[in-house]
């Protein structure tokens, strides 16, 4: 780890050292476009809009580094020329979505479940701290930390923790062959068959189950996203169409849905009243169905569940989560912006104890995004 303020816009560093002085809150932002995750968070904004820019990418060496104000857009369109990719599939919500953004949220997409998370991806990072230091952590590599890998801690940290500066990141090749199988199974059968079929060495990339209640006798469906060598995929597709009853769409389909599925532009994300929430239950893959009196949309082969219910359900639907020994997040607030419910399901007294002791050691004012994860 090295500490130093050099390379940075100094206003940055002076409104963070300003605001830490002044025990004033700051409020991070890159693209806005996951503003509406976690609590409201007031305080002077803090943009990284004009910190932006490629800083090294090694196609070879499958790393790329970027300042945390780059555009996600840029930087996928820059990896899509030499055949490689983010392979867990950040979630973009607009097209002015950053980098530092993608890494502080930690949100993947369809493929989380076995390609793995943005973490997962993370080999080194560059943040501002709370008392207006530029600390260094990891590097470009996958194995170049001795002790407790910090880097890795701020995906997911919600902009807690300091302003990323600038992050490495671990990029793939594109996959050589994709095919998308669909499936008549109603949700318990659908569950089922994706526990059989993990247990195999199939090339599944990503699934979800949907039945649209809006609609009358609407058909309960299940999709599978089969990524790999070509040969791999074609015996896959044949074995699991004949098995459950499956057809293989045309990839000119698929695609567009799936690319519609990882942003939610999927007709199932569209609230259907303005006073229900979009809750994410994140369980095990093995879960049963959860008997909560709400349609579903399931992913990561069983692994998260979203749903709209209204706010007033938050004790149900995490005593049900809780049951299948996941928990329960309240991603989209409705209307009125769901006043007095957690966002995050609370944690035991040991993470919350850990997490005290990070922010005191990196933020020891509080000033960035106070409130956000509470």
């Amino acid at each position: 780890m090295q500490a130093s303020t050099l390379e940075l816009p100094d206003h940055l560093i002076d409104q963070i050292r300003q605001a830490s002085t002044d025990r004033q809150p700051l409020r991070i932002v890159g693209g806005n476009t996951k503003s509406f995750l976690g609590a409201p968070t007031p305080g002077a904004e803090l943009s990284t809009a004009d910190w932006s820019g490629i800083v090294s990418y090694e196609p070879t060496e499958l790393v790329v580094t970027v300042r945390s104000g780059t555009p996600l857009a840029e930087v996928e369109a820059l990896l899509a020329g030499q055949g490689q990719c983010f392979p867990f599939e950040p979630p973009r919500f607009g097209a002015s979505g950053t980098v530092g953004g993608m890494v502080a949220a930690g949100l993947a997409g369809p493929a989380r479940a076995t390609a793995g998370s943005v973490r997962d991806f993370v080999l080194g990072a560059r943040f501002i701290n709370g008392r207006g230091e530029l600390l260094t952590f990891g590097g470009q590599v996958m194995k170049n930390v001795a002790g407790y890998d910090v880097s890795r801690v701020l995906a997911g940290s919600m902009g807690t923790l300091g302003l990323i500066s600038e992050v490495s990141l671990k990029v793939l090749p594109v996959a050589l062959a994709e095919a998308t199988l669909v499936f008549s199974l109603g949700q318990h059968d659908a569950l089922e068959q994706l526990h059989r079929w993990g247990g195999q060495p199939l090339p599944i990339n990503a699934s979800c189950w949907v039945k649209d209640d809006s609609q009358t006798g609407a058909p309960e469906l299940l999709f599978v996203r089969l990524r790999g060598a070509v040969a791999a995929v074609e015996a896959a597709c044949e074995r699991m169409a004949r098995e459950a009853h499956g057809t293989r769409m045309d990839n000119a389909q698929a695609g567009p849905d799936w690319d519609a599925c990882r942003d939610q532009r999927l007709p199932f994300f569209s609230a259907p009243s303005p006073d229900l929430c979009l809750w994410r239950l994140s369980v095990p893959q093995t879960a049963p169905v959860l008997t909560v009196p709400y349609a579903q949309f399931i992913e990561w082969q069983g692994a998260q569940r979203w749903l709209w219910a209204p706010a007033s359900a938050a004790a149900e639907l995490r005593a049900a989560a809780t049951a299948a020994h996941g928990h329960a997040t309240l991603f989209r607030a409705g209307a009125d912006g769901a006043p007095g419910v957690p966002r995050f399901q609370s944690q035991s007294a040991a993470l919350q104890s850990i997490q005290a002791r990070m922010l005191e050691s990196f933020d020891p004012a509080g000033v960035f995004n106070p409130g956000r994860m509470a």
